[in-house]
């Protein structure tokens, strides 16, 4: 349901500064950065997706993943996001079922006045403990991502972003915030590019700080189905936490 409401010219000015020009399109997937506005009521968006990174002599996969979405209110959405994991480090291999992604997104605020729509949510996730403990360290301990995210939209422009904390229990361990903000145009009718930049702080007692971006899109192959796909890397601490990274998906939408 959208609340048509006037917004002041201070206001409008502030969210420009803050997050461009956008419409509605695009969001989350491919990007790691999340958006607030939910699936369509009653209806289901699935991504078949795989995705790798690479760094110094390690590398990490997910092959496949399910990003399971589905409409349960106009401003309420639900979510499942099983996968098969793959980790690579100098002294090791392994592979297995990872964690199991659950969640709801939540948006609370959705104004539009003439043409610009601003909405605003959250999207807690929890990661339960189902996976396969040689995978990575700490993987019995449920872990927990509290964000709140914004998204402006105008015309062909579409950005959103926002900021998360991130609660990470287990031995060296530590909790960690999220930054993130991502920026897509509507070049064609059936292609969208984007491009987003995000920071995360460390995770662990002996981990570092990281900066990366991605570059991306989707392209509509026929009705209901869509090519996601992005690619990027750090732009700081690059070797030890993203040398480059992939993401490749098959969107249905039901």
């Amino acid at each position: 349901m959208q609340h048509h409401n006037k917004l002041s010219t201070p206001f409008k000015i502030i969210v420009l500064f803050l997050l461009g020009y956008s419409t509605t399109a695009l969001a989350g997937p491919p990007f790691v950065t999340d958006d607030p506005e939910p699936v369509e009521y009653q209806h289901w968006e699935v991504n078949y997706s795989a995705a790798k990174t690479w760094r110094n002599q390690e590398s990490s996969a997910a092959m496949p993943s399910i990003d399971i979405n589905y409409g349960l209110t106009q401003d309420l959405q639900i979510h499942v996001q099983p996968r098969y994991s793959y980790e690579k480090t100098i002294n090791n291999k392994a592979s297995g079922f990872d964690n199991t992604e659950m969640g709801m997104k939540y948006r609370f605020i959705n104004i539009d006045y003439g043409g610009l729509s601003l909405m605003v949510g959250t999207y807690p996730i929890i990661e339960l403990p189902t996976g396969n403990s040689s995978l990575r360290s700490n993987m019995e301990k449920a872990k927990t991502f509290i964000p709140v995210w914004v998204q402006f939209n105008q015309d062909k422009w579409t950005s959103y972003g926002g900021i998360g904390y991130r609660i990470n229990p287990g031995l060296n361990n530590q909790n960690s915030w999220y930054f993130g903000t991502a920026f897509l145009y509507q070049l064609t009718p059936s292609l969208q590019l984007g491009v987003e930049i995000f920071h995360e702080t460390p995770d662990t007692l002996i981990s570092q700080s990281f900066t990366g971006f991605n570059l991306g899109g989707r392209y509509q192959l026929i009705k209901d189905y869509n090519l996601l796909i992005s690619a990027g890397r750090g732009l700081i601490n690059i070797e030890p936490t993203n040398k480059c990274s992939i993401y490749i998906a098959l969107q249905a939408l039901y």
